[in-house]
């Protein structure tokens, strides 16, 4: 629509005329549609056409709009910046001119309208000018808008919480987000953590076994996955904690990520250890005493048995067998209890020297074979051809990993599978021991080291022991300046015992150190056993003379002084508790110039 002027001076509308052809084209075309507003645009903005979507979002009916200026659909803000004049001038120097904002109805309402406003040149069809297409996006601003909102509320939420660290990893378990809790309970403000992977929140222990991404590929195969162990704080200090990571599943079922939930248990712990404590120390001593009568009926009978005349020899031969294994077992756990109490006294020293950890892996598979072949189960030992060198004592390394695989039998249904593989990784050689067993509970896998803490125990397998085993091999892998932990994906899942030993340079031919076998006594020596147990000190004694020994025995101090002065033995075997003259030695050297041992620590021999 152009101006005119009239007789008297008054300015009229024209409406801008459309060739017949192009109108009932456009009516013909788009004249019906009602999910858009298509309209066509004179040079300078006026509007020329007018479809039945354009009436129905913009609320004007075709003879109220045409030959108005477009500008009386923008808000008055957008009209006084001149952003409908510029819209038609980047249309008509590109081509095309694209644009999301509000605009405005008939009735003076607001709508969110997505535009794309063409170019048209006086060589098309339909002439000079422009055409403008309008779609209500109103709705989906909406939608938009209160997913915003919720997530901004959620986002407010848990940034608030502080009790809590809640925070999003990536697929790769980088961090992503991070709340205000977890700045709280970790230490690192946001820029610092996000980005780097969730291993740095864990203990170099944890992430030398691997755990942080079991944990990660655990809550990707089940969902999610929760566990309580220590973690680690940016200033370097361990916590307590109580950690549950669950993974994101995309629409497609790939993996989104995970939400890490993280609570600090450490004052509870606390608590919890002082109370568990003594209910441990209650439970033990009732434990450890059926653990000792347990073999006393076997021994019985066994002796009963060989006091009876006539005893044929395969038969005698066969309760003797049944005596010593018990009496084996009795003094393999009475040797653990007292070397976990050495420990924590600092009374053990290690025999050190550079050894081959597959060496002593196959010798604890040996003393561990009785009870796998019992149990009827499958072993697959998993050694590389090089060697891996440790400097370590070759006793007590056998000890540890003895330890673990009578562990994993006894927690394994008979016929179950056993799997003891080594590599060298870095610096680092580590032995991982799975079995397919009844599993660890999360809750309980980061107290499994603890003295007297056994596994669950069901009523169709009793596996015995006083949970002093797994204490002791933390403790000897520690002395080690090793570490060793447990991953498990809950009972009835397996469990995976991982010790990680430093590694050391192979050594030199003449330094190789082989693990020792029993102790044979020399033959011929003069040896004083003093014990006030005279049933102790008498079998002793008997045990020395069967292999040449030539033994004196005293009941008390003050005799074993006199037998010491009269002939001054080669070696002495010392009770240190007798009632009135302790057998402490003030030095390693008798009176006489004899070497002396405390029997309570000595090896009687075979």
């Amino acid at each position: 629509m152009s101006e005119d002027i009239g007789p008297r001076g008054e300015i009229t509308r024209r409406a801008p005329e459309l060739p017949g052809a192009t109108d009932r084209f456009l009516r013909l075309l788009v004249g019906d549609v009602e999910d858009y507003a298509i309209f066509l645009l004179d040079p300078t903005g006026r509007v020329a056409s007018w479809n039945a979507g354009a009436r129905r979002i913009k609320g004007y009916e075709r003879g109220e709009i045409i030959g108005r200026h477009y500008s009386c659909f923008y808000p008055s803000e957008a009209v006084a910046r001149g952003w409908p004049d510029y819209q038609l001038r980047m249309a008509a120097q590109h081509g095309r001119f694209s644009d999301e904002g509000w605009r405005v109805r008939k009735d003076g309402s607001r709508f969110w309208a997505s535009v794309v406003i063409t170019a048209l040149r006086p060589s098309d069809a339909m002439g000079a000018g422009f055409l403008k297409i309008t779609r209500d996006l109103t709705e989906r601003r909406q939608a938009e808008e209160a997913i915003k909102q919720s997530e901004e509320r959620l986002r407010l939420l848990i940034d608030g919480v502080r009790e809590y660290a809640i925070f999003l990893l990536s697929p790769e378990g980088l961090v992503v987000s991070w709340n205000s809790g977890a700045q709280r309970i970790n230490g690192y403000e946001t820029t610092e953590i996000v980005g780097r992977h969730v291993a740095s929140l864990y203990p170099s222990d944890a992430v030398f076994s691997g755990k942080p991404d079991w944990l990660l590929r655990t809550a990707t195969t089940e969902g999610s996955v929760e566990d309580e162990g220590w973690l680690l704080r940016k200033d370097g200090t361990r916590f307590w904690a109580d950690v549950v990571i669950t993974a994101l599943p995309g629409s497609d079922g790939k993996n989104l990520g995970f939400v890490k939930i993280t609570r600090d248990l450490t004052d509870r712990r606390k608590v919890e250890d002082l109370l568990q404590a003594d209910r441990q120390k209650n439970e033990f001593l009732a434990l450890l005493t059926h653990e000792l009568r347990n073999p006393l009926a076997p021994i019985r009978n066994a002796l009963h048995v060989l006091a009876q005349p006539g005893v044929e020899a395969s038969m005698a031969a066969q309760v003797r067998d049944i005596a010593w294994r018990q009496v084996d077992h009795m003094a393999r756990l009475l040797d653990d209890l007292l070397d976990v109490t050495q420990i924590a006294q600092g009374r053990i020293e290690l025999r050190r020297g550079v050894v081959d950890a597959g060496k002593i892996l196959t010798r604890s598979v040996e003393d561990a074979a009785s009870l796998l072949t019992e149990r009827r189960h499958r072993l697959t030992l998993d050694l590389p051809r090089e060697a891996l060198w440790v400097d370590a004592d070759p006793a007590r390394l056998v000890q540890v990993f003895t330890n673990l695989l009578i562990n994993a039998a006894k927690y394994t249904d008979p016929g179950g599978r056993i799997t003891v593989a080594a590599r060298q990784e870095a610096r680092h050689v580590v032995v991982r021991i799975r079995d397919t067993g009844i599993g660890i509970d999360p809750l309980m896998a980061s107290s499994i080291f603890d003295l007297f803490v056994q596994g669950e125990r069901r009523l169709d397998q009793s596996a015995g022991g006083a949970g002093i085993g797994l204490t002791l091999v933390r403790r000897l892998v520690e002395l080690h300046e090793g570490t060793v932990d447990v991953m498990s994906a809950g009972l009835g899942k397996g469990s995976e015992f991982v010790v990680n030993l430093p590694g050391a340079d192979p050594p030199p031919p003449d330094r190789l150190v082989e693990h020792e076998g029993q102790f044979a006594a020399p033959p011929s020596l003069r040896v004083l056993v003093v014990d006030d147990n005279a049933d102790a000190a008498n079998s002793l004694a008997m045990a020395l003379r069967m292999t040449g020994q030539r033994v004196r025995v005293a009941y008390d101090g003050e005799t074993a002084l006199s037998y010491a002065a009269e002939d001054p033995p080669e070696a002495v075997l010392l009770d240190l508790g007798m009632p009135s003259m302790p057998g402490m030695p003030r030095s390693r050297t008798t009176a006489s110039g004899g070497s002396s041992a405390a029997k309570d620590n000595a090896v009687s021999p075979s």
